[in-house]
C-alpha cells in the first residue's frame, strides 16, 4: 500500500508502463471539471441576472400603479370642476338628452 502511494506521488503512474491510459483518463477527469466549473459558473450568472430582472419588474410594477393612481384622480369629477372653474364652465344642470334616429328600410 505504502508504495502504490509513494509511487502515486512520485509520478510513475504517468511516466511508465500503460502510462497513455492513464494520461487519457486525467484528460478526459480535467475536462469533465472544467466543464463543470463552467456549468456552475453560468447557472450563477442566471440566478443572478433573475435576481435584477426581478428588482426591475418590481419597480416597473409600482411606477405602473402610481401612474393608474394619479390617472384615477384626474378623471374625478370633482377635481374636473374644479380645474374649469376659473374658466367658466360649470356642471350642466339640465341631463342630456337621447336622440333617436329611425332608418327607413
Amino acid at each position: 500500500m505504502r508504495k502504490a502511494i509513494y509511487d502515486i506521488l512520485k509520478g510513475k503512474l504517468l511516466l511508465e508502463g500503460k502510462a497513455n491510459k492513464n494520461w487519457r483518463m486525467l484528460f478526459f477527469l480535467f475536462f469533465l471539471a472544467l466543464t463543470m466549473i463552467f456549468s456552475s459558473h453560468r447557472a450563477e450568472k442566471k440566478v443572478h441576472e433573475i435576481a435584477v430582472r426581478n428588482i426591475e419588474a418590481k419597480e416597473l410594477r409600482a411606477q405602473f400603479v402610481e401612474g393608474r393612481s394619479q390617472l384615477m384622480r384626474l378623471q374625478m369629477e370633482s377635481d374636473i370642476q374644479k380645474k374649469l372653474k376659473p374658466f367658466g364652465i360649470q356642471k350642466s344642470k339640465t341631463p342630456p338628452t337621447k336622440i333617436i334616429v329611425s332608418t327607413v328600410n
